[in-house]
């Protein structure tokens, strides 16, 4: 089983990539220096915005998602997993977490990668907001 997502976003001045256990991506276009986990605003889909079968497969026991996110050739892979209690609710917010906490906005748990995991020079691209981000997700699982 594998389903694949593709959302485009863009950075934003305030982007802090400081926080330690999350890393965010919203359609919302307004971000504060407080929201140190938001990576990308302006997204084309928030949790609930997601495919049907995409959301059913990241319900699946152990299966992997992987977050490729790419800003004008600078690339990062975010490894994390699905989980049966995914709600896929929150209509403008996904959030990676490195935890196994649930809520409407998460997108996956147990990721190897927080926002301050995330490679400085990519961040240095996501502080512009006139850069684009492709943010690809691939959910995989052999249920």
């Amino acid at each position: 089983m594998k389903a694949i997502e593709v959302i485009i976003a863009r950075g934003h001045k305030n982007v802090q990539s400081t926080n330690k256990t999350t890393f965010e991506i919203t359609k919302e276009n307004h971000l504060t220096k407080r929201g140190d986990c938001i990576i990308a605003v302006g997204a084309t889909k928030g949790a609930a915005d997601l495919n049907q079968r995409f959301k059913a497969i990241a319900r699946c026991q152990g299966v992997r998602l992987t977050i490729k996110i790419d800003v004008n050739g600078e690339e990062e892979t975010v490894t994390a997993w699905g989980n049966p209690k995914l709600l896929f609710t929150h209509p403008t917010d996904l959030v990676v977490r490195k935890s196994d906490y649930v809520c409407g906005r998460t997108l996956a748990i147990r990721a190897d990668k927080a926002a301050c995991d995330l490679s400085r020079k990519l961040i240095e691209k996501l502080r512009n907001p006139d850069q684009k981000v492709k943010i690809t997700l691939t959910v995989e699982g052999t249920t």
